[in-house]
């Protein structure tokens, strides 16, 4: 459910608070999220302007991911990458804008994290003036790399590897919701724009152990397993015992779709379909969101799963590996994993 609201308390002031409690905290990875909030106000202003401006529209070019890219989605790249690359403290970044890794500038120095990140997810939403966010994780750089040289197997880490997640929806208000995990929690902070700053607004956050909604593009239904197909039609079929049926939402955006389904309860699925041969695996990217997303729902008591396992425990093998994605409540995405693993009978 909903963390309660304790607003006052801003976010530097919390991650400063978090930071006391770690006695072999060095300040670093405050310095490093610090300067990722204020590349998400340079964004959020943008974006709050889209229609006012030339921001709109696609910029004719096409992303690794096959993808058109939106002038925002550019925009946001590149302030990220502006504002995070002078900071001292990552060795690297990943993009989902980039095919590559992103090196640090040789007049920069460099620190141990590493940032992954999507810059603007549901950009196909821009236009329409539907939410649309920011997602990201951090991890270390292995202590057991033996080179000064960029490595893309230092990067392939599992998400359980990362040691903070989170993502900012750009929506009717800006929120910021973040966790370092290890039962720090999961917390919202919502831009005041008066102040400039983000402010604690939902503290603690707990999804419910069970949801009453899905969340699902049935646009690609034709394209599913059976399996797949049974599971929707299960959170379609009325049963007061089970309390079914479900309620379809579904905006598209991956971030909305999550936002709402982490306050409310419920499940969000992108699952393997054969609609794109290049594809069949999904559409969902493992590193830059999935494992964030993931870390954030385990955080607050969910669960997130490819269908056949945890999203955490699966090793990268390419830095734009696609996975399967259920995520959500626990119980509603432990049922899913029974329906798509088999170990539910049709």
């Amino acid at each position: 459910m909903k963390g309660k609201r304790s607003v006052g308390t801003t976010i530097t002031e919390h991650i400063l608070t978090q930071q006391r409690t770690n006695p072999e905290a060095t300040g670093a990875f405050t310095t490093l999220l610090n300067e990722l909030i204020v590349a998400a106000k340079v964004i959020s202003r943008e974006v709050n302007k889209a229609g006012l401006t030339d921001i709109l529209g696609d910029t004719g070019r096409i992303n690794i991911q096959n993808e058109r890219v939106q002038k925002l989605d550019l925009f946001a790249n590149q302030v990220i990458i502006q504002r995070m690359r002078h900071v001292g403290q990552l060795w690297c970044m990943a993009s989902e804008e980039d095919p590559d890794l992103i090196e640090i500038p040789a007049e920069y120095p460099k620190g141990s994290y590493i940032l992954v990140f999507d810059p603007l997810d549901g950009s196909s939403n821009i236009d329409v003036n539907v939410s649309i966010g920011t997602i990201f994780g951090v991890y270390r750089r292995p202590e057991d790399s033996e080179t000064n040289e960029v490595l893309l197997n230092d990067v392939l880490q599992p998400g359980m590897k990362q040691v903070a997640a989170g993502y900012f929806i750009y929506g009717s208000s800006t929120i910021m919701v973040y966790t370092t995990g290890q039962g720090t929690g999961v917390h919202g902070f919502t831009l005041f724009p008066s102040v400039g700053e983000f402010l604690l607004s939902h503290e603690n956050i707990r999804i419910p152990e069970q949801g009453k909604t899905y969340s699902v593009n049935e646009g690609n239904y034709a394209y599913w397993d059976e399996r797949t197909r049974a599971l929707v039609d299960y959170f379609k079929t009325p049963d007061k015992e089970t309390s079914r049926p479900y309620t379809s939402r579904y905006v598209g955006s991956l971030v909305a779709d999550f936002h709402r389904n982490l306050l409310k309860g419920g499940i969000f699925m992108y699952p393997a379909d054969l609609k794109d041969p290049k594809k069949p695996t999904g559409k969902l990217r493992l590193m830059v969101e999935a494992n964030p997303l993931a870390m954030v729902v385990e955080e607050a008591g969910g669960y997130a799963s490819d269908g056949k396992g945890s999203i955490l425990q699966i090793e990268p093998t390419t830095l734009h590996q696609r996975v399967p994605l259920f995520i959500g409540s626990r119980k509603d995405v432990e049922l899913a994993e029974d329906f798509i693993s088999g170990r539910r009978p049709l």
